[in-house]
């Protein structure tokens, strides 16, 4: 039986935040599969944090060549993507989310006809490697009789997205431009529905694990039937162990990565607020104590605040204080800091991508 402590510390090195990074931000986003990048700031130093390179701009300039974009490929959230794999990961798990939306288009009065027409306008304003900031789009589609007040403009821009049609790529001026998936990923991946289920379970428990079925289930949003029928065809290729009464799966060489590391990884971390070894998860209890978990979502708001992790445990929260060069971290513990969790707050803040 393997403890809840040591779940934690295998995830530090599956998500190679207590290894050595990898090579380039399309590498360490394949590695996930799928990174929450609602926070697109915080989401720009997840990845960094597992790069080799360390820096913001190296994501930018991996998003700026294409090797990555942001869309909604799954629980009706932005994340980040391998561009080649977002086609397929939209074709199994953004229907269900579309659906669940109908309701809401319909109150806003947005129909088929609404969608047609919002892709025939977004498509002659992109065609031809064209690219517009979000409020240039909903400029066009102002323009074209169709309205995109009271939310309207948001979800035609993220079911345009979910069927894809679009999706954020390139960078200017800190924000992301709206392309043609068509035009912006030249060699998109369709895969059959077994082939795509079986690739994002080894993907997830490779990335992610040690987790669990009912932690695969939640971050993709698959139905169970579909969670457990990718499981199955994963399994060969994965590594099995069982903590607190329960099966997790990961990469076979996952315990390897972290003897070779373990030090760095009962070391002392800086987390942006919606990184994926807080939000990966269903059961988050390996890394952040049940009685702190409001904590990190106060009120249960959705709004996940910045981490600082020791020993594979979540012991407290930072945020930035100040301005330009007075700009500094206030951390706050659950209970109280260590001297060494002290000591190296500052020195993580000011090495933070």
């Amino acid at each position: 039986m393997t403890s809840s402590h040591e779940i934690a510390l295998l995830r530090l090195a599956a998500q190679r935040l207590a290894a050595p990074g990898l090579a380039t931000p399309g590498e360490a986003v394949r590695l996930l599969t799928a990174v929450q990048a609602q926070d697109y700031p915080g989401a720009l130093t997840s990845v960094a944090l597992r790069t080799a390179a360390g820096t913001r701009l190296s994501v930018e300039a991996a998003l700026d060549a294409g090797e990555i974009v942001r869309s909604w490929p799954m629980r009706g959230t932005l994340h980040f993507v391998a561009a080649e794999d977002l086609p397929w990961m939209l074709e199994l798990m953004a229907p269900r989310v579309i659906a669940a939306a109908r309701a809401r288009h319909a109150e806003l009065g947005l129909d088929a006809s609404s969608f047609d027409k919002a892709r025939e306008l977004a498509v002659g304003a992109l065609s031809g490697g064209r690219r517009l900031r979000r409020d240039d789009l909903m400029a066009v589609w102002d323009a074209g009789g169709l309205s995109t007040t009271g939310q309207r403009g948001y979800h035609m821009l993220g079911h345009l997205a979910q069927t894809g049609v679009l999706c954020l790529g390139p960078v200017r001026e800190n924000e992301q431009l709206v392309v043609l998936v068509d035009e912006w990923i030249p060699a998109p991946r369709h895969l059959q529905r077994e082939e795509a289920l079986g690739e994002l379970a080894l993907r997830y428990f490779r990335g992610h694990g040690p987790a669990t079925l009912k932690d695969f289930a939640r971050w993709t949003n698959l139905l169970m039937a579909d969670a457990r029928a990718g499981l199955a065809l994963a399994r060969p290729r994965l590594a099995r162990l069982e903590s607190g009464g329960a099966e997790h799966f990961m990469d076979p060489q996952t315990p390897e990565l972290l003897d070779a590391h373990r030090s760095r990884a009962r070391g002392v971390f800086l987390l942006p607020g919606f990184d994926e070894f807080m939000l990966g998860y269903l059961d988050r209890g390996a890394a952040l104590p049940a009685e702190f978990a409001d904590r990190i979502v106060p009120g249960g708001n959705g709004v996940f605040q910045p981490t600082v992790v020791s020993d594979g445990r979540v012991v407290g929260t930072w945020k930035r204080t100040g301005r330009g060069a007075q700009r500094t971290v206030a951390a706050t513990a659950f209970t109280a800091f260590s001297d060494r969790v002290t000591e190296e707050i500052p020195r993580l803040y000011a090495a933070l991508p």
